[in-house]
């Protein structure tokens, strides 16, 4: 079949039989393959391996294991088995990617699954319901070799999946992404691959140049990606199932935050199609199906009616970002995503009291209150004690403006106990700013309570 990619190159360099090859010592992106749950081959998770070992930056270990992998049938009761059984291979080996093989047929059918899959983060734009396509011969006899346009865009996947959140492997995984991104301009086909694989390998294509230039300022390179994953939706009669389907307009809802956030010209006109295809992709991502990709679409949705709000000063658009980050409250919970859920405390915290703020409304402010003691549940004094004195101070500014609204003493009083809770922190830790700023609102306080005081002296 013919490929063709978005070629700047010159098309007359050929790539090379490796996907990369190391010149140094760098850092090493540790990869588990699972053994393949096919019950025929016993072999295609080591045959992976061995081929990926070859590839730069990475160190590639066969996982293989007595237990039963019929989670990766990707059923929604088995969705949790899977992303549970993943962290814990995860932390117990401390890898940074598994790779998850299913035989579907005459197919091999590969999940990529990282560390904090679905907390928020900002440059892994895989999900774990991306599936990369394979013909099962290739992996099922010991000395099957993987053809190298085929190995490199699965090299080129894996980096893209990786999320390891320190700066010198973030810098590695992009230099690698970009010899990667390089070689794949150089491809005019792939002959290994029938035409029934193109929105997958698209798919990919699309993840790989996203993972790469997310954070690029350049119209070109957005039209580029644009253009991989909307040739991949022209190709959609070829995808079989509706989840593939969502994780395309899921990934294009990416490209147009990713522009929201990045782009120098007219960043505003990205925001309605961002949403847009999000919301396409919950069509197809549910919660009920696929929980955890939908609350998570929820959570960057809301992400982008709060950018949307600050710019526009629309209302409605925050009152949305709060009905979205309560569906993601709904799927991560503080007992399996206990820092997540503690982030989203803090999101709804600020959200509900700037909402309860425009609305003069108590009962929103009340909820945020709660939602910001939600969030030091995790968040806690002993553990991050700046952090927590932090929420302190947003809880006691929430307690103020309450207790002027409504001239009651009571909460004026709950503002300065929480304010002189952060006082304490901040004196400790010598932040002199932050203590500087913090006794002048207790001095504000103060003034409130004795105008209340003399209020009340004159009614009598």
């Amino acid at each position: 079949m013919t490929w063709k990619f978005w070629n700047k190159k010159s098309k007359n360099e050929r790539p090379s039989s490796q996907p990369a090859e190391a010149n140094f010592d760098g850092p090493k992106f540790k990869i588990l393959v699972a053994d393949f749950y096919d019950n025929i081959s016993n072999c295609g998770a080591n045959n992976l391996a061995n081929a990926l070992s070859a590839c730069e930056g990475l160190q590639v270990e066969a996982y293989v294991d007595n237990f039963d992998y019929s989670f990766l049938n990707l059923e929604s009761r088995n969705i949790f088995d899977l992303i549970d059984t993943g962290q814990s291979m995860l932390k117990q080996t401390s890898s940074d990617v598994i790779i998850w093989g299913y035989r579907d047929n005459d197919k091999i059918r590969l999940n990529f699954q990282n560390n904090g899959q679905y907390d928020d983060n900002s440059n892994a734009f895989i999900s774990l319901m991306d599936s990369f396509y394979l013909p099962s011969d290739i992996v099922d006899m010991p000395d099957a070799k993987i053809p190298s346009e085929l190995l490199l865009l699965l090299y080129g996947a894996i980096l893209s999946a990786v999320n390891n959140t320190a700066r010198e492997y973030q810098i590695y995984k992009k230099y690698l992404l970009r010899k990667v991104v390089n070689r794949l301009a150089k491809l005019d086909s792939i002959q290994s691959l029938d035409t029934e694989y193109m929105p997958y390998i698209l798919n990919f294509i699309g993840i790989i140049y996203l993972s790469l230039a997310y954070d690029s300022s350049y119209d070109s390179d957005f039209k580029i990606i644009r253009s991989i994953f909307e040739n991949a939706l022209k190709s959609q009669n070829q995808i079989t199932h509706p989840i593939h389907l969502g994780c395309l307009y899921y990934h294009l809802g990416q490209l147009y935050d990713c522009a929201t956030n990045y782009m120098a010209s007219h960043p505003t006109s990205y925001f309605r199609p961002a949403i847009k295809n999000y919301q396409t992709a919950q069509k197809y991502l549910s919660k009920y199906t696929y929980p955890y990709d939908y609350g998570y679409v929820c959570y960057k949705l809301s992400d982008l009616y709060v950018s949307y709000w600050k710019q526009t000063e629309d209302i409605q658009a925050l009152r949305d970002a709060v009905f979205q980050l309560r569906e993601a409250e709904k799927v991560y919970t503080q007992v399996l995503f206990p820092d997540f859920w503690g982030q989203i405390q803090g999101r709804l915290g600020y959200l509900l009291h700037n909402l309860g703020h425009l609305t003069q409304s108590r009962e929103i402010c009340e909820l945020s209150i709660q939602a910001y003691k939600n969030q030091q549940k995790v968040v806690t004094e002993k553990n991050d004690p700046k952090s927590w004195a932090d929420i302190q101070e947003k809880i006691g500014n929430i307690e103020y403006f309450l207790g002027r609204m409504h001239d009651d003493p009571l909460r004026i009083q709950e503002a300065l106990s929480c304010f002189h809770d952060a006082l304490y922190i901040y004196e400790n830790a010598g932040m002199t700013s932050q203590a500087k700023q913090i006794k002048a609102d207790i001095g504000k306080a103060y003034q409130s309570l004795e105008k209340l005081k003399e209020n009340e002296e004159e009614d009598e």
